[in-house]
């Protein structure tokens, strides 16, 4: 006898059904434990309602590192590292990024782009924009920065 069928769709079984049956099945049944409740399935979301699910980009996350960096080891001004581990912002891209690579490059470019955003366009570099603000306007361009390029989803 075949019994193959062609749906792929199942139906729930009746727990009470089934227990109905096998009670006519054995006379002397021993008693066995209350079946568990069924638990609802619930609707299925729509995937079109679904949040959208933001991916971090390469430049995005050498800004947000740099930053954590300058958080958890200091910020300085006038040289790369000073002697306590602090970087000033160009160090600590370079902590962040780990190479001088395109997220490197992307990221100096976004952070003065920035600079100059908030302080002017005499900025030419980065070095000498970090050596001449304070540390909460050099952490307030970053977190500007960063906010930016997680707009731009770069």
């Amino acid at each position: 006898m075949n019994t193959r069928t062609q749906t792929t769709e199942f139906t729930p079984v009746d727990q009470d059904l089934y227990a109905a049956a096998f009670q006519f099945l054995d006379p002397d049944p021993t008693p066995a434990p209350a079946p568990p409740a069924v638990l609802a399935v619930p609707a299925q979301v729509p995937l079109t309602t679904a949040a959208p699910v933001h991916l971090t980009g390469p430049v995005e996350k050498t800004l947000t590192d740099a930053l954590t960096f300058l958080d958890t080891h200091g910020w300085t001004r006038y040289s790369l590292i000073n002697t306590e581990g602090a970087r000033c912002s160009i160090g600590a891209l370079r902590a962040a990024a780990g190479s001088r690579n395109a997220a490197y490059r992307d990221a100096g470019n976004l952070l003065l782009h920035e600079a100059r955003r908030q302080y002017g366009k005499k900025w030419q570099a980065i070095p000498a924009w970090n050596d001449s603000h304070s540390g909460a306007q050099v952490r307030s361009v970053w977190a500007a920065a960063i906010r930016r390029a997680h707009h731009m989803n770069i």
